[in-house]
């Protein structure tokens, strides 16, 4: 069982002297605060999967003091997180690194004796990292369950008997009563010593990961001797998978998918191959060309839906929790390309961020805009908006204005790009650009044409957090006599390019048009309201302007409102609390996965056409696309993971397909639940939908471990716009409810779409 059992990436990098040093392990220096730094011996398991550390609480369990590698989502070199930057400034960066996790998790900040021993540390966890990444769903499967093997194992024996054969089934959450349990290790316990060992495991392995559902049907398209032709793949691809160029796309398929040497030779696939196909990328449900920026990027920047955050900088709730840069560098890497900076007069003479009259913590302006300097082009290369709301004294807005621009230096835009005076330019001509949303000093010419020499004077102040709804917030705004106006600084105001801040005073009058470059920000219910009442009118505005919407003042908790009623009028910067999983933050990326994960979605067509009758609130017949018909068969689910962690507990899972859109196709349908099965369940159910306007609709599919007397667990998800789906059978690779992969839990799906006659 072990030499299957151990970890591909020990055995493809077990002469590395990093993961040999890794395996050994070493004591490191664990940083929390100023006056917390304690001694801890780090080690990575055999299975090279997890990290072992040492903890000195008394009533620690075993299972605390294990981290997987899979949870990691950075390992960063330096002073590059918070913890970092503030309580170990006195140790060489050279020794000092960070292990970002992809959860809540606080950072673990460490320290090494030596360089030698911090370089050993983040190359050996960079090289697992990559090695799990790119590890393929069968060799993924294979290593979980031989983890799950190795932990059924009691007695390290290296055999199984009939009681650790149920065990291990719980462990890979499935339920098998006793006759059942004992007919399949009679099954494969060959030698008849009452404990399967070697081949005998393999043949539990194998029965295990039959995958009935697909062998089906590869035998449609497969010869005598069980293979399937390269003309007979064609077939496949272009009747069930509605691939246009199956011709092209075969040969590639076989080279890349099959294991079977002899096969690969014969241009043709075995079932092996068929299903390594179908759990790859070429077999997902979302289009694999979506993944890069396939749009036109050279229309203006108001033609776009922009991945936009609110009050990035909190980490939890709108009144006491945490602020900080990981909240920026989180958003930046999630494709955020408009983040939201609080800024107020802090000491000695530098602004703070935080969310004003309330308790959240403070950072500095400073910190924030170094963090935004080093992680904006790294998910995307397009252009990132800093939506400032200003606070502070005139010297202060100096300060934040100095510190822009030699922080930002050329990544600043201070100057209109190839003199676009009447519209937007595209994010293709402000690629590597940053540029600052704000108020604009109004005496001031144009911001397009350059600047006049006024010093300072006053504009009308913007105060979001003075609209929270909470009696504390609201004293502390009564006792400051909050000001309707606030002086800006002419170092402020140049740093204001394209995106001048307003107040909203009504859809503008086509006989005075106003400027393209002035914008407004809305409350999530103010804007709700336009778009009932005036969804044509908003649309027009937003074809020419930007419009930037935000959560209203009673969601202190943080929560989300639904992005879609907003998409769907062309608002472009629908902010909102990325920090906060759940539906709305799903169907979000959902949107944004599309088109490269570049943050910039093109709007359709009838939201960016200047002589557009659309209304969401009110369709009639225009050219808002085709309607659609859409077919979808449920058919399986694979190694769903076990929500709750108790030994005896086993999913019982049921899927909700989701439809947001417009009204019309707003819908939710679900299958019936299956009971202690979350290791294979069968469903084989068909499900159809209307589709009236495809181009605004996302499909979200979402497990749950079905609940009687309480509300379902959440197990996973996957959302993703109507235009990006695959037809034929496909695999769903859920994500946890933070949006991040799980490594081989998947739904086997089947779809068709149709033309509405």
């Amino acid at each position: 069982m072990e030499s299957n059992g151990t970890f591909l990436a020990c055995n493809s990098l077990k002469d590395d002297k990093d993961l040999k040093f890794l395996l050994k392990g070493s004591q490191l220096l664990k940083v929390k605060s100023s006056s917390w730094r304690k001694e801890r011996f780090y080690k990575l398991q055999e299975d090279c999967k997890t990290i072992w550390q040492e903890s000195k609480k008394m009533l620690r369990s075993p299972e605390s003091q294990i981290f997987s590698i899979e949870d990691i989502r950075d390992v960063r070199s330096g002073h590059k997180t918070e913890g970092m930057e503030k309580y170990a400034k006195d140790v060489p960066e050279y020794r000092c690194f960070s292990i970002v996790f992809k959860d809540q998790r606080k950072n673990l900040d460490l320290i090494a004796s030596s360089e030698d021993d911090a370089n050993h540390w983040v190359r050996g966890l960079g090289k697992i990292i990559a090695h799990s990444n790119s590890m393929n769903q069968k060799q993924k499967l294979q290593h979980w369950i031989h983890t799950c093997l190795r932990k059924a194992d009691k007695n390290k024996d290296n055999k199984m008997s009939l009681k650790e054969l149920k065990n291990f089934l719980k462990e890979v959450n499935i339920e098998v009563d006793d006759y059942h349990a004992k007919e399949i290790f009679q099954h494969c316990d060959k030698s008849k010593t009452e404990a399967l060992e070697d081949d005998e495991i393999e043949e539990f392995y194998k029965i295990l990961t039959e995958r009935k559902e697909i062998d089906k049907i590869f035998q449609k398209y497969a010869d005598a001797e069980g293979l399937m032709s390269c003309q007979n793949l064609v077939r496949f691809l272009y009747e069930t998978q509605q691939e246009e160029d199956a011709v092209v796309a075969a040969p590639p398929l076989i080279q890349r998918y099959e294991p079977n040497e002899l096969a690969k030779k014969r241009n043709a696939m075995t079932k092996d191959g068929f299903l390594m196909y179908l759990l790859s990328d070429d077999g997902n449900i979302f289009n694999s060309s979506h993944r890069k920026v396939y749009q036109d990027m050279t229309q203006p920047l108001s033609h776009y839906f922009v991945s936009s955050s609110h009050n990035t900088y909190l980490m939890e709730d709108q009144l006491t929790g945490p602020s900080s840069t990981e909240a920026y560098i989180r958003a930046l890497t999630k494709g955020c390309r408009c983040v939201e900076l609080d800024c107020w007069d802090g000491p000695n003479s530098e602004p703070i961020i935080y969310h004003g009259y309330t308790l959240t913590s403070k950072i500095l302006f400073s910190d924030v805009i170094k963090a935004i300097k080093n992680y904006a082009f790294k998910t995307s290369p397009y252009p990132v908006i800093i939506s400032l709301e200003n606070h502070c004294s005139l010297d202060q807005q100096k300060v934040m204005a100095q510190h822009m621009t030699t922080i930002l230096q050329d990544m600043l835009l201070v100057a209109p790009v190839d003199g676009s005076k009447s519209q937007f330019p595209s994010p293709e001509q402000l690629k590597g650009k940053i540029l600052v949303k704000g108020k604009k000093l109004s005496r001031q010419e144009d911001p397009t044409n350059g600047n006049n020499n006024l010093e300072a004077e006053d504009v009308s102040d913007e105060d979001e957090a003075a609209e929270i709804e909470d009696e504390s917030v609201k004293t502390k705004v009564q006792q400051k006599g909050k000001s309707d106006t606030l002086k800006l600084a002419k170092e402020l105001s140049d740093t204001v390019v394209y995106c001048k801040s307003v107040h909203f005073n009504g859809f503008e009058d086509p006989s005075h048009p106003r400027a393209f470059y002035e914008m407004s920000s809305f409350t999530e219910s103010k804007a709700l309201k336009l778009a009932q009442e005036s969804g044509n009118s908003f649309i027009h505005h937003n074809i020419r302007h930007l419009s930037r919407i935000y959560p209203a003042g009673w969601r202190t908790d943080s929560s989300n409102y639904n992005p879609i009623d907003l998409w769907n009028v062309g608002c472009q910067i629908v902010a909102l609390n990325f920090q906060t999983a759940g539906t709305e933050m799903d169907v979000y990326q959902g949107r944004f996965q599309d088109n490269g994960f570049s943050g910039y979605v093109l709007k359709p067509e009838f939201l960016r056409d200047e002589q557009t009758k659309f209304n969401p609130k009110s369709i009639t017949e225009g050219t808002w696309g085709t309607k659609k018909k859409l077919l979808l068969k449920i058919i399986s689910g694979q190694q769903l993971p076990k929500v709750n962690k108790s030994k005896n507990s086993i999913v019982d899972p049921k899927v909700t397909i989701e439809i947001h859109g417009v009204q019309q196709d707003n819908n939710k349908k679900q299958t019936r639940v299956i009971e202690n099965n979350g290791f294979n369940p069968k469903w084989e159910e068909e499900f159809t939908f209307d589709i009236e306007i495809p181009a605004l609709a996302l499909v979200r599919f979402v497990v749950e471990d079905f609940d009687m007397s309480t509300k379902n667990d959440f197990i996973g998800q996957y959302t993703l716009p109507f235009t990006s789906l695959k037809q034929g059978y496909r695999h769903i690779h859920l994500l946890t409810k933070n949006g991040d992969p799980y490594s081989s839990s998947t739904l086997f799906v089947y779809i068709n779409i149709q033309d509405c006659d």
